[in-house]
């Protein structure tokens, strides 16, 4: 069966120029709009209008979406049906690009750009956790990131949950798994719904990628993932790349918010933003004898 081509046509007033992403559910496309411009629409894919589960995810993001208004959220304009079952979304447009494509490029980035993207991050994620709202898919793919200006938009929530939600509610059987291996949190393995600090655990590792370069686990197969993230610990910051150095200061904040008890990682995400960005702001803070020693030499030396 040919997937369906929605290039050029328009829905609900808005002229769908390009497809910029596509998913198993949806495709997102470039649009234009008489009144909201540049904006990007996300449209239910045509094989999937008469599933009443997956027309209930789409509608449960669509929603959750419009409920978290913060500056680095992309912002919700319109939530409707065009046609029967072509459920559609419009989004603001953000600029810039994939924060894993940047980063990739790019990467380890510097301190100061980490903090700052890591502290819009928390701040969007807090924002959802203050209307019950748990994002459980935090990654760079989920994110975009204007270089220019830094400036962090989070990206969807097709699989957040709400806290408040009652089980028979849930669109997730118990016992199974929802989020990206690489960034889920150890607890959320079981299928149980998890909290907020679910969301800690994955931007810490988002943090961690973002200055390594790396992740906090070595596994090549999503079995070896799953293993490693219920038995070993994450890899010490200071370890995952060669020549690359940390103070202890910076690597106790990162992976204290991998820590795989709940309980022992900050008491929310703007904590752990607010601290790593207050530990990498100083390059010297916890600096060993020899180094502070080699510094003073070098003063004396500049006299």
């Amino acid at each position: 069966m040919p997937r369906e081509n929605l290039v050029g046509q328009v829905i609900a007033g808005y002229t769908l120029q390009s497809e910029i992403g596509e998913g198993g559910t949806s495709a997102v496309f470039k649009a234009q709009h008489a009144a909201h411009g540049t904006v990007a629409v996300k449209v239910l894919r045509e094989k999937l209008r008469q599933d009443r589960t997956a027309v209930a995810r789409f509608l449960r993001e669509a929603r959750y979406g419009e409920r978290v208004k913060h500056p680095n959220v992309v912002r919700t304009i319109e939530i409707g049906e065009s046609g029967p079952g072509m459920h559609f979304l419009a989004i603001e447009w953000a600029d810039g690009e994939l924060l894993e494509k940047y980063a990739k490029r790019q990467g380890p980035l510097p301190a100061d750009e980490v903090a700052a993207i890591v502290t819009q991050m928390a701040d969007a994620v807090q924002a959802a956790h203050a209307v019950g709202i748990v994002h459980r898919d935090l990654k760079p793919e989920n994110v975009m990131y204007n270089p220019a200006t830094r400036q962090v938009k989070l990206l969807d929530f097709g699989i957040a949950t709400d806290t408040d939600m009652a089980p028979e509610e849930r669109l997730t059987r118990a016992g199974f798994f929802v989020g990206t291996l690489m960034y889920v949190a150890p607890e959320a393995l079981s299928g149980e719904l998890v909290g907020p600090s679910a969301d800690q655990y994955s931007l810490a590792t988002i943090a961690y990628f973002l200055l390594t370069g790396c992740l906090p686990f070595t596994a090549k197969t999503p079995r070896e993932m799953f293993s490693q993230l219920l038995s070993q610990p994450p890899i010490p910051l200071n370890q995952a790349r060669p020549g690359l150095r940390f103070s202890s200061s910076v690597e106790s904040v990162v992976m204290r918010a991998l820590s795989k008890d709940p309980s022992k990682r900050y008491s929310d995400t703007v904590s752990f933003a607010t601290e790593l960005s207050k530990v990498l702001s100083d390059p010297h803070e916890d600096e060993d004898e020899e180094g502070i020693l080699a510094r003073m030499k070098s003063l004396f030396r500049k006299k």
